[in-house]
């Protein structure tokens, strides 16, 4: 990479996320961060991505910058069709059909659970109460997380949000380990990786419970390992991230060209 492009941790986030995404599949993306990660992808070495968005907008191409929301007229206006969220999750994620995901998260535990529900600070138990927070809820994210074939997830790397078990499953992982997905019937595959703003951890084959895998060049095992919640392991072939290149920040850049994502 160029000396004079530094990448900023949620760039290097984004652009690992989008190396996730392999071209000709067709993928989902949430809004902000994950929206990013896909369209950069689409402009940097997957032109061939079948996008689409939650609400349905299909086959598009973001014009100006990226997208503020879902059916924002960036994607809308050069979209090959526009239908509804009931054809996008109802029927092409639900059925199997969406071959990746990407979506956020506020808690994430060591199975690839995610919490974008509330913050309680305890056990809920039996009867439910109000949360102490309220965060913005799951949207589509249960669906994609329940159907499509895999699905990445993106979180900043914190120790509050890298949790040993969510406090509540907006949208499901692998729920409590090994073979748990099969046995509560959901058709999709589960959690490929979770990236952050450190590193990238993905599941152990058999327990499915997520190690380190690799790290950023910014980073390291031990920051990652004491920003984590729980005693996260690390995978025997373990090892850093290749830098973003020169073409892939441009790029990514150029997809989020008013910057309304780009921190440090």
């Amino acid at each position: 990479m160029s000396a004079n492009l530094p990448t900023t941790r949620q760039e290097m986030m984004a652009i690992a996320t989008g190396r996730e995404i392999r071209d000709g599949e067709l993928a989902i993306f949430g809004v902000g961060l994950s929206m990013l990660a896909g369209y950069f992808a689409q402009a940097c070495h997957a032109p061939n991505v079948r996008s689409i968005t939650e609400g349905g907008v299909f086959g598009a191409t973001p014009v100006g910058g990226l997208p503020w929301g879902i059916e924002c007229n960036r994607i809308s206006s050069n979209a090959v069709s526009f239908t509804n969220a009931i054809d996008a999750l109802g029927f092409l994620v639900a059925s199997g059909r969406c071959d990746v995901g990407v979506i956020g998260a506020a808690q994430v535990d060591k199975f690839g659970n995610v919490n974008t529900t509330g913050i309680w600070g305890r056990e809920i138990g039996k009867s439910y109460a109000p949360p102490k927070t309220r965060l913005t809820g799951a949207g589509g994210a249960n669906d994609i997380a329940s159907g499509a074939r895999r699905f990445v997830i993106m979180a900043n790397h914190e120790k509050k949000r890298f949790v040993d078990k969510v406090e509540y499953i907006s949208s499901p992982g692998y729920l409590d380990g090994g073979d748990a997905r099969e046995r509560q019937g959901l058709i999709g595959g589960g959690p490929s990786a979770i990236i952050t703003t450190l590193g990238i951890l993905r599941p152990h084959p058999e327990t499915k419970e997520f190690e380190l895998s690799a790290w950023f060049s910014f980073s390291n095992v031990d920051e990652i390992r004491a920003s984590t919640g729980w005693d996260m392991k690390v995978a025997k072939d373990a090892s850093q991230v290749p830098d973003a290149s020169e073409i892939e920040l441009l790029t990514l850049r150029e997809v989020d060209k008013t910057g309304m994502l780009r921190k440090k």
